[in-house]
């Protein structure tokens, strides 16, 4: 047998056990806490209090539901998709708090959270205990079980072996061998039952191609006004740029023309002048249609195109592509190029960033794109940032969005867009 893929396997049950621990202490202590404060805020909302406290809440769970989508996207590659309503920016606490209290996404996050903190906890515990709990077993039978007996009475149990000496403590080592060359084949397949009992909780039911149709046509409607906007940004820096200094250089040559004879170093330098203006001139324009669609992105791909945006990013930026020599739809690859610019720009000016890290893979009909930085983390969809505008370009295409960003960092920003390579 291969010495490598068992050590290989090895440590791939070890990871799936740690990860399996981790979701078994957010499970019970994360969704306990936030069933808790959601219960009272929605109490305290005929007070008024509750007003300015749920919106906060709810983006807590609603964050915490997110987080365990990506894990489960990362880890098990269950994909588990948000369909929330938006909410408009700057919208006031209690049409926050009305807008997500008439979300049912909002709810399906709450009847999952006891579900959670329960089942969910069972599920990501049992995985854990198969890799975690021979080590009990070994010990006991190390030497141990002295510490819980005198050799007269039974002092400790190790699962079902009553342990009060040497003998019974050498039967718990051998169940714990058991339990160890079980968690070999089982750990990973229990790992990724958590996860499909989560997504059996939070995938919307048969209300889903109604609210599929809502979305796609509120991000349609995104789509179209993004477009006007975007047309008037580009009529707007034409006349103002290049168009205005097009047409000094057109004033310019005309009056080259007429001092061509009567002063010629008059002549020579507007033509001067003429020359700086027709490079700035055409210095905006190459800047214009980069914005519009990279000359890059189109002859080379996403994957390059990506590299050089990072070769132009201020600060150590690595990026990993495997696509597999193939080719999304240029939209596709416009929109997640556009995205991961502003996530990389988010990253450096808002984050505090001195290393990004941008992973990008196409697997099962779905290109996945990982931007990691070791900023400051605190990043959240809504309230008007630029994470808000990258959500609506994806939901345009179905994409997804989720965003891991903890209080001190690193921040974690994956995008998903559903789609097929030539």
């Amino acid at each position: 047998m291969d010495t490598n893929s068992e050590s290989g396997r090895a440590r791939v049950v070890l990871m799936a056990g740690l990860r399996a621990l981790g979701l078994a202490l957010i499970s019970l202590y994360g969704s306990l806490v936030l069933l808790v404060l959601t219960v009272v805020s929605l109490l305290v909302v005929p007070l008024g209090v509750g007003l300015i406290t749920t919106p906060w809440v709810l983006s807590a769970v609603r964050a915490h539901a997110n987080l365990r989508r990506l894990l489960a996207a990362q880890w098990c590659e269950v994909r588990i998709p948000a369909a929330y309503r938006p909410i408009p920016a700057g919208a006031r606490p209690w049409t926050r708090t009305f807008r997500m209290l008439g979300d049912p996404a909002t709810w399906r996050d709450l009847r999952w959270l006891p579900v959670d903190m329960i089942a969910g906890f069972v599920t990501a515990l049992v995985p854990a205990a198969l890799v975690f709990y021979p080590l009990e077993g070994f010990a006991l039978a190390f030497g141990l079980w002295r510490v819980f007996t005198d050799g007269t009475y039974v002092g400790w149990w190790y699962g079902f072996v009553p342990v009060g000496g040497q003998g019974s403590a050498l039967l718990a080592g051998l169940l714990g061998v058991g339990i160890l060359v079980a968690s070999y084949f089982l750990t990973p397949p229990l790992l990724r039952v958590h996860f499909l009992l989560t997504r059996s909780l939070l995938t919307p039911g048969q209300s889903q191609l109604a609210e599929r149709v809502r979305v796609l046509t509120e991000t349609r409607r995104d789509a179209v006004d993004g477009s006007a906007a975007e047309l008037r940004r580009i009529e707007r820096d034409l006349h103002d740029g290049a168009q205005a200094r097009l047409v000094a250089m057109g004033m310019d040559l005309g009056t080259i023309e007429a001092l061509l004879e009567k002063n010629p170093a008059k002549a020579r330098e507007l033509l001067v002048r003429a020359r700086q203006s027709s490079a700035e001139a055409l210095g905006e324009l190459r800047d214009l249609v980069r914005g519009i669609h990279p000359p890059v992105l189109a002859e080379r791909g996403l994957g390059d195109a990506v590299r050089a945006l990072a070769l132009r990013m201020p600060v150590a930026t690595e990026v990993r592509a495997e696509l597999g020599g193939g080719r999304a739809d240029a939209p596709v690859e416009s929109a997640a190029y556009f995205a991961v610019s502003e996530v990389l720009t988010n990253a450096v000016k808002h984050a505090g960033a001195d290393r990004i890290w941008v992973d990008m893979r196409h697997a099962e009909g779905v290109l996945r794109i990982s931007v990691t930085d070791n900023g400051g983390g605190g990043a959240a969809v809504g309230g008007g940032s630029g994470l808000s505008g990258i959500e609506r370009r994806l939901g345009t295409f179905d994409g997804v969005l989720a965003v891991s960003s903890p209080a001190g960092g690193p921040t974690m920003v994956t995008m998903e867009i559903p789609c097929a390579l030539s």
